[in-house]
């Protein structure tokens, strides 16, 4: 079998698989529990398969890797930071969130807060992080299958919405969840194979890697400040990365797939051990390209970085033209397609759930709609977001949208977790707050990012290319502010019900 068609058939393959796995969840998804939640049928290892299969999108896998290879130390802070944010999620988050909520986040803000307006903002605020998160998905997918494989942009990113659309609207949160534990495992086999190949050409040794690194790129290649200048960047980047990933949509409504609070916290864990393994893997596989294929191999490939670890597994494999390195080659392209598409169906859910759930149900008809028109509903709505996001991601062919993922971090850190956590947490605050935090979060993160660098280029009015380190802090001193300078709501009773419910788990959805 020729290279070229090795990889055709690992494609076919995927998508079979995928595909298969839709029509089984379809035959149980019946309700709108199973549509949203899957029944709340995982157990926490599956859960935290999955929660880690949604979490290591293109940009871990692809970005990561080119991020170390070309800036050695500076790319390793970047996953660093996505990694340490689940021990937020672990402590504060994932247990009374599963307790208190039902399919949504707003759920567990609208248990305490006057629901309508709460619904209607959180839902807005789901639609802008997952829109953002979803475009950079796309385009990625669409530059990197057309790379790899040589399918036309436009092509790759239908095909990819096509796929995205038939996982959510056939097999919901059930087809998804389990497309996410295939790839997962996928993931980790590939990037597994690529470090013990790796290290098996430097025998084993870890200072032998790291020895031929600082040979061929010198020692500061080894210290920071070759990607960022300015220490203030740095920070205001980890603040959206380690703070934005308890606010981020798509992940939060994982925790509602499970029967309890002891099994979100042990999918939590579970998706630290897996995401943490990967993530060291993938810096040796970033390490080992710069030394392998070299700097200038992969900036001639793709400016970003994106194909170090494809061109480092052609390498392994014996080289460009060679039988095994277009196979190997391929391998990990099919692997970095299922990345892609298993990411953006978990953006679909979350998107179609903000819609359908809350302002739908909730806000527009008040909640007087049966299951089965919510249901409906909910699926229509995920056609209508899928065909969006696939629009989108044409339109915004060769765009520079690597800052789109920093911005979906910053507002979620921004907008969602300061009213998370004061809704949990705090007595006093009330719905003012909420909905003055949450604007405040979003619109300065937003606006920073299109006056800064990473839109205006020289030209920009702010300085940093993150905005967290001023969206972040202005989200919380607002709703904070906002709460205490008016009125406070006569919602004792449905707070300490709250608290009751989210530390004890009694009255939560079954």
């Amino acid at each position: 079998m020729g290279a070229h068609a090795f990889g055709i058939f690992l494609f076919i393959a995927i998508v079979a698989a995928t595909i298969y796995i839709t029509l089984w969840a379809a035959k149980r998804n019946k309700s709108t529990a199973d549509f949203y939640t899957a029944g709340r049928s995982l157990t926490g290892w599956q859960n935290g398969l999955a929660i880690s299969g949604d979490y290591l999108s293109a940009a871990s896998f692809l970005g990561i890797a080119g991020l170390v290879a070309l800036n050695g130390y500076d790319g390793f802070m970047y996953a660093v930071g996505w990694m340490v944010g689940y021990v937020i999620v672990l402590y504060i988050v994932a247990e009374p969130l599963r307790n208190s909520g039902k399919f949504t986040v707003a759920d567990v803000l609208a248990s305490r807060l006057k629901e309508r307006p709460i619904r209607m903002m959180t839902a807005i605020v789901t639609l802008v992080v997952t829109t953002f998160y979803m475009v950079a998905q796309m385009v990625g997918a669409g530059a990197i299958i057309n790379l790899l494989v040589g399918i036309p942009y436009e092509l790759a990113v239908i095909i990819i919405g096509a796929l995205m659309i038939m996982y959510v609207m056939l097999g919901g949160m059930l087809a998804t969840s389990w497309v996410q534990i295939i790839k997962a495992v996928l993931l980790m086999f590939a990037t597994l194979i690529l470090v013990l190949l790796v290290a098996f050409i430097f025998k084993f040794s870890i200072s032998g890697l790291f020895g031929e690194v600082v040979a061929t790129n010198g020692k500061e290649f080894l210290s920071p400040g070759i990607l960022y200048k300015n220490p203030v960047d740095l920070l205001s980047l980890g603040m959206a990365l380690i703070l934005g990933t308890a606010g981020l949509p798509h992940i939060l409504i994982r925790f509602y797939t499970v029967p309890s609070a002891q099994e979100a916290r042990k999918s939590v864990i579970w998706a630290m051990i897996l995401i943490g393994i990967f993530y060291i893997m993938i810096a040796l596989v970033g390490f080992a390209a710069s030394v392998l294929v070299g700097s200038d191999a992969i900036r001639a490939a793709d400016k970003g970085g994106n194909m170090a670890a494809p061109l480092l597994a052609q390498y392994i494999g014996g080289g460009a033209g060679t039988i095994g390195g277009e196979i190997f080659m391929s391998l990990i392209s099919a692997v970095s397609f299922a990345t892609i598409v298993a990411v953006v169906a978990g953006l679909v859910i979350a998107g179609s759930g903000a819609f359908a759930h809350d302002i739908y149900t909730n806000v527009i008809k008040r909640g007087k709609v049966d299951s089965k028109k919510q249901f409906k509903v909910a699926r229509n709505t995920a056609l209508v977001i899928g065909a969006l996001s696939i629009t989108l991601g044409i339109l915004a062919k060769g765009m520079n949208v690597a800052y789109l993922v920093v911005l979906a971090f910053a507002v979620g850190a921004s907008a969602n977790l300061p009213v998370i956590i004061f809704s949990l947490y705090w007595k006093r605050f009330n719905t003012a707050g909420a909905i003055g935090g949450m604007l405040a979060g979003m619109l300065s993160a937003v606006i920073l990012v299109i006056i800064g660098p990473s839109v205006m280029g020289e030209n920009a009015i702010f300085p940093l290319a993150n905005p967290g380190i001023i969206s972040i802090p202005l989200g919380f001193l607002t709703s904070i502010v906002v709460s205490l300078i008016t009125k406070p709501e006569d919602n004792t009773e449905k707070y300490n019900e709250m608290e009751v419910k989210s530390n004890t788990g009694l009255g939560a959805e079954l």
